[in-house]
């Protein structure tokens, strides 16, 4: 079986492979300093394990995470116990606070090579993302995916989020880019004093706004300084009237 080591600690990754040489069914095949390598890695490797840091330089391991298409099951290593949570311990394979023994090690490889869980595991790493993100509220930027390359977009350059199927459309001055991720989530995790969810499908940056026109019975139409017209329901300009005190 393939595995990854993504941790920018050189420490870190010399004690997991240490560790892993207890396990020669494993194929130790690629070390990655940050979540950029570790993207580029699963997509070219398709591992069946990754060890995974959280707090890394660039874009942390829960963002690279969700730049993957399916990823597969992890086991995290991290010093922050602030993200300790309940969901560890229901999605993710395993939980290392650094620095842990070769016995906490080898219990959590016990659970990885269980393999009536293998699917499950798999399967949870997506539903430890959503979980992740309903505990976690407040972000400070968005990372996508796009052409190949992963982009870091601050939170005032948005203009506004738009649903669109199974993915959020995100539109900025540099243009329109697509995240798997709900509208529900987004709404979670920016702050609401910000961005506000004018309708079902529009979350608009209160920046950007212009003025509100009347429009078919209870609802409105936020104009933007780019000229977009984007839909306010009753529900959205009682929030919008709230937050900018009109």
């Amino acid at each position: 079986m393939k595995a990854l080591i993504i941790d920018d600690e050189p420490l870190a990754r010399m004690i997991v492979l240490e560790y892993l040489q207890d396990y020669p069914q494993i194929q130790m095949i690629q070390e990655c300093n940050d979540g950029f390598e570790g993207a580029k890695a699963i997509h070219l490797h398709q591992p069946d394990l990754i060890f995974l840091d959280i707090q890394m330089p660039k874009i942390n391991g829960f963002e690279m995470l969700e730049l993957i298409e399916n990823p597969p099951p992890v086991i995290f290593t991290t010093a922050f116990d602030e993200y300790a949570l309940k969901a560890f311990e229901t999605h993710a394979v395993d939980y290392l606070l650094k620095p842990f023994s070769k016995d906490r090690f080898d219990k959590a490889m016990e659970k990885f090579l269980n393999q009536s869980t293998r699917t499950i595991q798999q399967q949870n790493t997506q539903a430890l993302l959503q979980s992740v993100v309903e505990k976690n509220a407040s972000i400070n930027r968005i990372v996508v995916k796009t052409a190949g390359k992963i982009k870091i977009i601050p939170l005032p350059e948005i203009f506004y989020l738009e649903a669109a199927d199974d993915y959020v459309k995100i539109h900025t001055k540099e243009g329109t880019f697509l995240k798997n991720k709900t509208m529900g989530s987004f709404e979670k995790a920016l702050d609401q004093q910000l961005f506000v969810r004018t309708h079902r499908s529009y979350i608009v940056n209160i920046q950007e706004i212009t003025r509100l026109d009347p429009y078919e019975k209870e609802n409105y139409v936020a104009i933007l300084k780019s000229g977009t017209k984007i839909p306010v329901s009753k529900n959205g300009y009682t929030k919008l009237k709230s937050i900018l005190g009109i």
